[in-house]
């Protein structure tokens, strides 16, 4: 069921003075207008010249990424044409996130921002924060539409006319015909997954690691997490459509392909008959001839044995782990509503490194959750300090409201957060320059990117590294290249072969890594574990 709201305000658009011309449609229309994009002289025989060009801004996970990437694909399909940038476009679309209270922030500042560069721009704001919080996206000056996640795959359809009408109908006037200016459903009945591949940011045209969204929505309870409550229940693209999807990049040049999702390990578990994310995956690996699949998070529960050993085994599939832990301490996981405790997280991490000595191994881990103690903290931080990590996202807790996270008592101190996030970076990039260090003198494979910088073309290793090397390389060849020292962020190293047979499966040749760096992790089995539940 819609919800329907219409905040008062006398103005649309941006200002409450705009000039028109026959080429810019006069955004500081009143609300009860009687005239027409359609009765205009500058029509084209389907579309408004001031409604042919669209600009999507994506704020946020892959995720959002990804229903950018297939607003896009319908918008192209309905005839628009993209704009340069926000500044250039008829229609403005911001695709926002709501995870911290910064995303929201980031989204108004950016409507604001909309608003005094492109004064006659129609704005409308979909996304998280819109499902979340429409009224008061709906209230920000300049904002024309709204549309909650719940309707994102019908907005095309709002923005322009349909194919067998070729008469424009306004924004207004279809505000008008719904008696609403904000379109938010229930977003736990809806059922559809926007998908088409993503490609990296400011990157239009980019040649290499295009981003695939598999599934969306998650079905866990988190108590910080918003996200249910604005994606709704997990959801799956049908195999058959993961294989076209996948066919259709590789006949497009694409070499390797990023699967991602809201929950991506719960791929298929809805569909039926019911699937597993691994048997998904042995799918596209039989029926595509996509050279290289990077598996984007996966939650710890979903790292199942299967999985663990066909990553490992597969020279097709990245060595590249990425597990969100959010806390060492096994009361704040209990308080975070976890489904896993850190003795199973340990022995989910064991069993990756044991499997791929050299893979990439990284977490999301949060500071400040409410009640967290110092004690716990310090938990957190010897957990990490004993696992094999190579990278570490940090993150200080937000309050989300309507969260049960938000409620609870003793909030950290916002300084006392900040100290610990500073602790967690700090360690995560000792371990990382640790990991980094342990291929200099070594062999690695990667496939370059689109970055030339005059001197280094940036690649990307089968292990998630950053790697430079000298001369200008074209996008999306597999290498192979010697490494001679690590730079900042980076591997330096000299390319041996570039585009050869044997580059792509140089990444599961090289031998393990020098254990320096390696720590070791308490089997599932080991004394002081026997009585602790295990997951599959």
């Amino acid at each position: 069921m819609i919800r329907s709201q219409q905040p008062e305000r006398k103005m649309l658009g941006c200002k409450p003075e705009v000039s028109c011309s026959a080429s810019h449609t006069c955004a500081a229309r009143s609300t009860t207008s009687g005239s027409t994009l359609a009765n205009k002289p500058h029509l084209n025989p389907q579309y408004n010249n001031a409604m042919a060009t669209y600009f999507v801004e994506n704020f946020g996970c892959r995720a959002t990424q990804a229903d950018g990437a297939a607003l896009e694909r319908q918008l192209r399909e309905r005839g628009l044409t993209r704009a340069g940038s926000s500044t250039e476009a008829a229609v403005v679309i911001l695709n926002t996130c709501t995870v911290t209270a910064s995303a929201d922030q980031d989204a108004r500042s950016a409507i604001r921002r909309v608003c005094r560069n492109n004064p006659g721009a129609r704005i409308i704001v979909t996304g998280c924060y819109a499902q979340r919080a429409p009224k008061e996206v709906a209230a920000i000056t300049g904002v024309e539409l709204v549309v909650g996640n719940s309707h994102k795959q019908k907005l095309a359809d709002y923005v322009t006319p349909t194919i067998q009408n070729s008469t424009f109908v306004s924004l207004e006037e279809l505000a008008r015909g719904s008696g609403s200016r904000v379109i938010v459903g229930d977003i736990f009945a809806h059922t559809e997954l926007l998908a088409a591949p993503v490609f990296d940011p400011g990157a239009f045209h980019e040649k290499t690691r295009p981003n695939l969204k598999i599934q969306d929505g998650c079905n866990n309870r988190c108590s910080f997490c918003v996200i249910p409550y604005v994606r709704g229940r997990s959801r799956s693209l049908k195999l058959e459509q993961v294989i076209r999807e996948v066919d259709a990049l590789v006949a497009q040049g694409y070499r390797e392909i990023v699967l991602s999702g809201i929950n991506l390990g719960r791929w298929g578990k809805e569909l039926t008959p019911r699937l597993s994310f691994a048997g998904m995956l042995r799918a596209v690996l039989r029926q595509t001839s996509i050279e290289k699949i990077r598996i984007s998070s996966v939650e710890p529960m979903d790292w199942t044995i299967e999985l663990i050993e066909l990553v490992a085994s597969s020279p097709r599939i990245a060595k590249h782990a990425h597990v969100p832990l959010q806390s060492g301490s096994d009361r704040v996981l209990r308080r975070m509503h976890r489904k896993y405790r850190p003795w199973h997280y340990a022995d989910r991490i064991e069993r990756i490194r044991s499997a791929m000595p050299d893979a990439a191994i990284g977490a999301d881990v949060m500071v400040g959750f409410p009640g967290e103690s110092d004690e716990e903290f310090e938990q957190t931080r010897a957990f990490i300090e004993a696992l094999p990590f190579t990278y570490l996202h940090v993150f200080t807790y937000s309050s989300r409201p309507g969260t049960p996270s938000a409620g609870m008592p003793d909030q950290v101190p916002v300084q006392v957060a900040r100290e610990r996030n500073r602790i967690l970076r700090e360690l995560a990039a000792r371990k990382k320059r640790e990991f980094m260090e342990s291929f200099i003198g070594r062999e690695v494979g990667g496939i370059t990117l689109t970055h030339f910088d005059g001197e280094y073309t940036e690649a990307l290793t089968d292990n998630y590294l950053k790697l430079l090397v000298p001369g200008k390389h074209e996008p999306n060849q597999w290498l192979r290249a010697s490494v001679q020292n690590v730079h900042a962020e980076s591997l330096r190293a000299d390319p041996l072969h570039v585009n050869c047979s044997q580059c792509l499966q140089l990444a599961n040749d090289s031998s393990a890594p020098p254990p320096s760096w390696r720590a070791s992790v308490p089997r599932a089995d080991a004394p002081g574990t026997a009585n602790r539940p295990s997951i599959p």
